[in-house]
C-alpha cells in the first residue's frame, strides 16, 4: 500500500464494515427463517438456505484469494462486495424459495472474496507490532456480529419486514465501498502469471459433489447408505485427487501445495477446520438443548449464544495481542485446553438439571478457547508464507473453517439422531413410530407438532429428556476436536511473530514458483516453519 496517498483510518473502517456485513449475515437470517417460510413457503427446502450460502462461499474462496495474489487486492475485495450486496438486494425481492436459495448462492460468493482479502490487506497495511491488535480487532467481529444477528434479526422482521435484513446489507456495503474506493491504494510489483482454469473447475466440482453429499446425506430420499449418497462422495474424492494432481503439474496453481510443507501453515490448517467443527455444533445444538429443557420458544433464545460470544470477542483481542509475545504453540495450547475443558463440562457435568446460570458459565469458557483463533491463526499463517502467497493462504483458513463446520454439524447430527432414536425406541410402550416422525427431537420444540401428534404432557417431556441426553451425547464425541487440535498445535514449534527482521531468512526465501511478487524488499517478519 502506498502510505503517502492512503488514509489508513477510512481502510480500516471499510474493511471492518464489509467484514461486518459478511459476518452478520450468517447469523441474522436464521432468526427470521419462520417467518420467511410463513410468507413465501418452502420448509421443505429450508436447509438450501443455508447450505447454498455455505457452499457458494468454499467454492469461491481459495478462487478469490489466489486471484487477489495475482492482480491485487483491492479489485477483488471491491467485487466481493458488489457480489455481496447484489445478493442481498436480490434476496429482499425473493418471491419463492427456489429464488432465495439462487440469490443467497451469490451472497455466497461475495462473501468468498470478502472474508479472507480482509485479513491478507491487514497483514499488508501493518508493521508487524501492530497486526497482533490488529487481527484480535477484526477477529472479534465475528463474536460482535453473533450477538447482535439474531436480535437485530428478530427486531428487523417483527418492526419492519423480514425483507429488510437483506436490504440493510446495502448501506453497509455501499460506505464500504466508498471507504475502499478512496482510502485504499496498492503498489504492487506483479510478476505475470496464468491462471490455473484446470484446477479451478476440478476443485470446484470436488467440493460441490462434497457439500452436496454433506447436505443432502441421511435425508430421507438420501440414505447415507444409498448408491446415489456414496457416489457423490465417491465422485468428490476423485475429483480432489485429480485436483492434487493438477496443482504439482501447473506453473501457477490455485493452491500452492508446497506451503502445506510448512509446519505452522498444516498445524494452523488442521486447528481450523476442527475449531470450526467445535463452534458449528456448540452454537447449533445449545440453542435445542435451552429450548427443550427450559421450555422456552425460539424467540425467547435468540440470545443464548450472547455469553458464548462474548468470550469469543475476548479471546480473541486477547489472541491477537498474545500473538507480540508468546509461541503461537503455547497460546493455541492453552485455548485448546480450554476449549477441552469448555465441551467436558457439556458433555460430563451438564444435564436437564443444571441450571442456565451454570450453562452460561460453561459457554463463556467454550467462547474463550474458541476465540483466540479468530485472530492468531491469521498472524500464523500469513507470517508463515511469502508475501506473493499471503491471499491463498488466508483464504485456505476460511475454506477449511467451513468445511470443518460442514463436516461437524453433519457427523454430529447424525450421532444426535442415531442416539435419540435409540434411547426413544427403548421407552416402554413407545410407538416405534414416533421416532421416525420427529426425527432429530427438534420438531417436539414446535407446540403445533406436539399438538398435531396429540401426545401427552407426560410422554412429550420424556421425549424432551432423551432430546437433552442426545445433545449431550454429541457434546463428549465433541472432546475429541479440541484433543486433536493440540496434536496440531504442537506442530506450530517455536514459530512466534517475530518483529523488525527482513524477509529473505532461511524460512523466508522467495517460493518455489520464482522471485517474489506483492511487497518484495519491505521489511517483513521473517517467514518461520518452526
Amino acid at each position: 500500500m502506498d502510505a503517502k496517498r492512503s488514509n489508513v483510518k477510512l481502510v480500516i473502517a471499510g474493511l471492518l464494515l464489509g467484514l461486518f456485513m459478511a459476518a452478520l449475515d450468517q447469523t441474522i437470517v436464521s432468526t427470521a427463517m419462520a417467518t420467511i417460510i410463513q410468507k413465501i413457503g418452502g420448509f421443505d427446502k429450508l436447509i438450501w438456505v443455508y447450505s447454498a450460502y455455505m457452499i457458494a462461499m468454499v467454492v469461491s474462496t481459495p478462487i478469490f484469494g489466489k486471484l487477489s495474489d495475482m492482480y491485487g487486492r483491492k479489485r477483488f475485495f471491491l467485487t466481493g462486495l458488489i457480489l455481496f450486496m447484489l445478493g442481498s438486494i436480490m434476496c429482499g425481492t425473493a418471491v419463492n424459495m427456489d429464488q432465495l436459495i439462487i440469490y443467497r448462492a451469490i451472497q455466497g460468493i461475495g462473501g468468498g472474496a470478502i472474508m479472507p482479502i480482509v485479513f491478507t490487506i491487514i497483514f499488508d497495511i501493518f508493521p508487524a507490532e501492530k497486526r497482533g491488535k490488529m487481527m484480535g480487532l477484526f477477529g472479534a467481529v465475528f463474536g460482535i456480529s453473533s450477538v447482535f444477528g439474531p436480535v437485530m434479526g428478530g427486531v428487523i422482521t417483527d418492526s419492519i419486514s423480514w425483507r429488510w435484513i437483506f436490504y440493510i446489507n446495502v448501506p453497509i456495503g455501499i460506505l464500504a465501498v466508498l471507504f475502499i474506493t478512496q482510502a485504499y491504494h496498492e503498489t504492487r510489483n506483479s510478476r505475470k502469471q496464468a491462471i490455473d482454469w484446470l484446477g479451478a473447475i476440478v476443485l470446484t466440482a470436488g467440493i460441490l459433489f462434497l457439500m452436496f453429499g454433506l447436505q443432502l446425506g441421511g435425508s430421507d430420499n438420501w440414505p447415507w447408505d444409498s448408491m446415489k449418497t456414496i457416489s457423490l462422495f465417491i465422485a468428490s474424492a476423485v475429483l480432489l485427487i485429480g485436483f492434487l494432481f493438477v496443482e504439482r503439474k501447473v506453473k501457477d496453481p490455485i493452491i500452492q501445495l508446497s506451503l502445506f510443507k510448512n509446519k505452522v501453515v498444516t498445524g494452523s490448517m488442521g486447528i481450523s477446520l476442527l475449531y470450526g467443527g467445535v463452534m458449528l455444533a456448540t452454537t447449533t445444538y445449545i440453542p435445542i438443548f435451552i429450548q427443550g429443557v427450559f421450555h422456552k420458544t425460539a424467540t425467547e433464545t435468540s440470545s443464548v449464544l450472547t455469553p458464548m460470544m462474548l468470550g469469543v470477542v475476548l479471546s480473541s483481542q486477547i489472541g491477537g495481542r498474545f500473538a507480540t509475545r508468546f509461541r503461537y504453540r503455547e497460546v493455541m495450547l492453552l485455548s485448546a485446553l480450554t476449549l477441552i475443558i469448555g465441551t467436558s463440562l457439556l458433555g460430563f457435568v451438564m444435564d436437564d438439571q443444571t441450571s442456565r446460570f451454570v450453562i452460561t458459565l460453561f459457554m463463556i469458557i467454550i467462547g474463550l478457547g474458541i476465540g483466540v483463533s479468530f485472530s492468531l491463526l491469521n498472524i500464523s499463517t500469513l507470517n508463515a508464507v511469502p508475501p506473493q502467497y499471503k491471499g491463498s493462504a488466508s483464504s485456505l483458513i476460511t475454506f477449511f473453517r467451513t468445511i470443518g463446520s460442514a463436516l461437524g454439524i453433519t457427523v454430529f447430527g447424525t450421532l444426535q439422531k442415531s442416539a435419540f432414536h435409540s434411547d426413544v425406541k427403548a421407552i416402554p410402550n413407545m410407538d416405534p413410530l414416533v421416532a421416525e416422525k420427529i426425527k432429530g427431537g427438534q420438531a417436539l420444540l414446535d407446540p403445533a407438532v406436539q399438538k398435531q401428534m396429540g401426545l401427552s404432557p407426560e410422554i412429550i417431556n420424556t421425549l424432551l429428556g432423551k432430546l437433552a441426553d442426545s445433545i449431550i451425547f454429541i457434546f463428549q464425541w465433541s472432546v475429541i476436536l479440541p484433543v486433536l487440535a493440540i496434536v496440531f498445535a504442537l506442530l506450530l514449534g517455536r514459530a512466534r511473530l517475530e518483529i523488525g527482521k527482513a524477509a529473505g531468512g532461511s524460512q523466508g526465501k522467495p517460493g518455489p514458483q520464482g522471485p517474489q511478487g506483492e511487497g518484495a524488499g519491505k521489511p517483513e517478519p521473517s517467514y518461520h516453519g518452526g
